[in-house]
């Protein structure tokens, strides 16, 4: 049975490579060999695990890569796409740290497709069909480019290719068994048909067409089934057990100096909102610290915990933390609460950037994590690694962040800097190639494939495969 997964396995499948210059990308092809390092002994270790790469026209992934400086309202992305999607590194003689932007994720997820061990050639008899359509750089051309008022169409051509190109795959299950991934929140696909003028979005997981498919996005919205979320790519991605460890150790070992810290922008306007009163928290403490300086009372925290800072703001407006990640990673490693609140949509990459520096995330409402990353992190332990404050206390009842967080005991935040630091693995999406020290860890992209190939199971079940 060995040598039919090799012969299986050893279907090719084109990786893809970046060198950006300042005018043009040029794309580089190579083929992944037959003796893939994640191969399985058996295909007994991929009984209900096959997942077949559909084929598309380069018009759905590749080409659209091509015009990446080509949206005149949108940040020229070409420099992102090096590294396979990582980005550029964060300095020469980094291993681990790039630039990364949260577009890329379906770029980084197809180049870690290609090397999941148990590919298929055939889709008949694979258990999950990959559609490696890059839906969030498609959505530009109808978000920022020419297509505006055609975006109630984005998916269309997908659809005709995927049915008459080989309806057999497509109607064996009603496209149940196929899944794709979004690098954008799910509402901005979510725009209704028949919206004249069109709003923001497109209409892709408004279609009929693909009411089956399974999305992993970014952020998923509440009453979809067929959304699921799974974490914003950081700017860690490590290429082998040992500088994970490394990792792990620098901030296990940080000195926590500053009790709570937010990264980000917005809270300026007179609106009442959280990150306003968080702003006016941060400040009016600094500005009574200041007036005191003399009485060292006001910053200890509970069991004696002494900080020189109760609270840091890094302020990330104008996107300028995006590709920075040093700007915002040292002042989380001095910190000990990282916080969270909701900005234009609930979520925030800035979660799981905060899980990577062993910070307690703090949150405001649920929908910005806990009912989001079920797979990734468990919504019955959320009370073991972050904390929950609801944001209408702190907005409209004088409920201050400070306090809450100084009142936990210090042997609790302790237990909770190691459960933080536990996910970050689960978090991470690690380098492709990596060791096979670090392949026995799951990472972000392996917990991703257990999580549709279970929500595809439940809807479709196992067929034995079929060999020619």
């Amino acid at each position: 049975m060995a040598s039919k997964s090799t012969l299986l396995i050893s279907t090719s499948f084109l990786l893809f490579f970046f060198s950006t210059t300042t005018t043009t990308i040029q794309l580089c092809f190579a083929q992944i060999p037959g003796n893939n390092l994640d191969r399985p002994q058996s295909d007994s270790d991929c009984t209900g695990r096959w997942i077949h790469i559909r084929q598309l026209p380069p018009s759905f992934n590749l080409d659209l890569l091509s015009n990446c400086s080509g949206y005149p309202l949108f940040n020229d992305f070409c420099p992102h796409l090096a590294n396979n999607g990582l980005g550029q590194k964060t300095h020469n003689i980094s291993h681990s740290w790039y630039r990364t932007d949260p577009l890329m994720l379906e770029v980084i997820f197809h180049r870690r497709m290609l090397e999941y061990p148990c590919l298929a050639s055939d889709p008949q008899s694979a258990n999950a069909v990959y559609l490696p359509y890059y839906a969030g750089i498609d959505a530009l051309r109808y978000l920022y480019g020419p297509d505006y008022n055609s975006s109630s169409e984005q998916g269309l051509n997908l659809f005709d290719f995927l049915t008459n190109d080989d309806p057999v795959s497509w109607y064996r299950h009603m496209g149940q068994d196929h899944f794709l991934v979004l690098a954008r929140p799910a509402m901005d696909f979510s725009q209704p048909l028949r919206n004249d003028p069109p709003l923001w979005g497109t209409s892709l997981l408004e279609l009929p067409q693909f009411f089956n498919v399974t999305a992993l996005t970014v952020e998923a919205r509440a009453w979809p089934w067929q959304e699921h979320a799974v974490p914003y790519p950081t700017s860690f991605h490590p290429p082998n057990l040992s500088l994970l460890e490394t990792w792990l150790q620098r901030a296990r070992r940080s000195r926590r100096t500053t009790l709570m810290m937010f990264a980000g922008g917005g809270g300026v306007g007179n609106n009442p909102n959280i990150r306003k009163s968080i702003r006016s928290e941060c400040e009016n403490n600094t500005k009574a610290n200041n007036a005191t300086s003399n009485n060292n009372l006001g910053r200890f925290g509970s069991g004696g915990v002494r900080y020189t800072k109760l609270c840091d703001i890094v302020d990330c407006s104008h996107g300028i933390c995006e590709y920075d990640p040093i700007r915002f990673m040292r002042p989380m490693l001095q910190a000990s609460f990282c916080l969270q609140p909701p900005g234009d949509t609930p979520t925030r990459r800035s979660t799981f950037d905060s899980i990577v520096a062993g910070c307690i995330p703090v949150f405001f409402e649920d929908s910005s994590a806990k009912t989001q990353y079920g797979w990734h992190l468990p919504e019955d332990r959320y009370g073991e690694f972050s904390v929950f404050i609801p944001k209408e206390d702190v907005v409209f009842k004088e409920t201050r962040v400070l306090d809450v967080l100084r009142s936990i005991p210090r042997a609790k935040v302790r237990r909770m800097r190691e459960n933080v630091l536990e996910m970050i693995p689960r978090v991470m999406y690690r380098r492709h190639g990596s060791s096979m020290g670090l392949r026995a860890k799951k990472d972000a992209f392996d917990l991703a494939i257990d999580g549709v190939l279970n929500k595809i199971k439940s809807r479709v079940p196992v067929q034995p495969r079929v060999f020619p």
